[in-house]
């Protein structure tokens, strides 16, 4: 899965930033890919560990 949304980021970036140095952009594509690169964020960061939750783990284990 983080194979094809990391392309899949890049993608919308390459669209976003494409379409809005366009003289009249379309605010569709543009909400498009940010939409897109917003998701494919949150799914990438989403099996990233807190560091909090490691934090509580530690104080938890000294007592």
């Amino acid at each position: 899965m983080k194979k094809l949304l990391i392309p899949l980021i890049f993608i919308a970036i390459i669209v976003g930033l494409f379409e809005q140095s366009k003289d009249k952009p379309n605010i569709y594509i543009l909400c498009g890919a940010v939409a897109v690169f917003m998701y494919g964020m949150m799914v990438l960061t989403s099996k990233v560990p807190s560091k909090k939750d490691n934090e509580e783990e530690e104080e938890n284990d000294d007592e």
